[in-house]
């Protein structure tokens, strides 16, 4: 961790866990864990981040998950998703999906065997509540960038493209070199955790390579893109009821799983 003038601290490479077999190799991030907290090793409701490589052909067998909110985020590769809810779906660079596991809910997924390297973040998120409704979530964005822009893609209003059952929000887009602006905050007193998931930006001077994650303090002053960059924007509030004992979401430091 490297914290400068009070404002920005970066949540280097180094600052992860990671875990790989065969062909899937993913980086763990507790960004809690990570800034130095030993009280919750997430940030309100964002539990969780991994960045994953896959190679074809590569199954991740049925497993559970319970009271996840999970977003699978793919930049390459094409994903064969099974689930106990019924689904059979492709999931891709442009039809993303937030599984809302709830109560009881298993999947697995096949990096399909034609398919490019898959590349791509799963992002772990606490719900409002435990014990919901297991559901799954596609939505098809047309487009795999959002280019010099910020995209919504995920938020607790139903007309948000996927529907997160707590108070969060997910932004993302592709930036060229220069100031970048960022969006509105969704609501007054959000918290946001800027990553950069791949390219190199600059944050009030602390620069972020690919990999990489900041806070945004409520006195951040600008980002400036050095290279084509695909960055993510996380927003929660802090404030707000979230439940912290999911299986992958949940706080490391405190939550039991089974």
């Amino acid at each position: 961790m490297t914290m400068t003038d009070g404002r920005t601290r970066k949540i280097s490479r180094e600052n992860k866990k990671h875990h790989g077999f065969g062909g899937f190799q993913i980086e763990i991030l507790f960004p809690g864990a990570a800034l130095g907290s030993t009280r919750d090793s997430g940030i309100g409701t964002i539990g969780r981040i991994d960045d994953a490589q896959v190679q074809p052909g590569t199954l991740v067998k049925m497993h559970p998950h319970r009271d996840d909110e999970i977003l699978t985020y793919l930049r390459s590769g094409r994903v064969l998703h099974r689930d106990t809810v019924g689904d059979a779906e492709e999931i891709s660079a442009t039809r993303l999906m937030l599984m809302n596991a709830g109560a009881e809910f298993q999947h697995e997924e096949l990096v399909q065997h034609d398919s490019e390297v898959l590349r791509g973040l799963q992002i772990f998120l606490r719900p409002s509540q435990g014990g919901l409704a297991p559901k799954v979530q596609f939505h098809d964005f047309g487009e795999s960038i959002s280019h010099e822009a910020w995209r919504r893609v995920l938020g607790p209003e139903e007309t948000a493209p996927l529907v997160v059952r707590s108070r969060t929000w997910i932004d993302d887009g592709r930036f060229s070199p220069g100031p970048v602006e960022l969006p509105a905050p969704p609501q007054h007193g959000a918290t946001r955790l800027l990553y950069v998931f791949a390219g190199e930006a600059s944050v009030d001077d602390v620069l972020l390579q690919t990999g990489e994650a900041a806070p945004l303090s409520g006195d951040f002053a600008e980002m400036v893109v050095s290279e084509i960059s695909d960055l993510v924007l996380l927003s929660t509030d802090k404030e707000s009821a979230f439940f912290d004992q999911g299986m992958f979401s949940g706080n490391m430091f405190t939550a039991t799983r089974s």
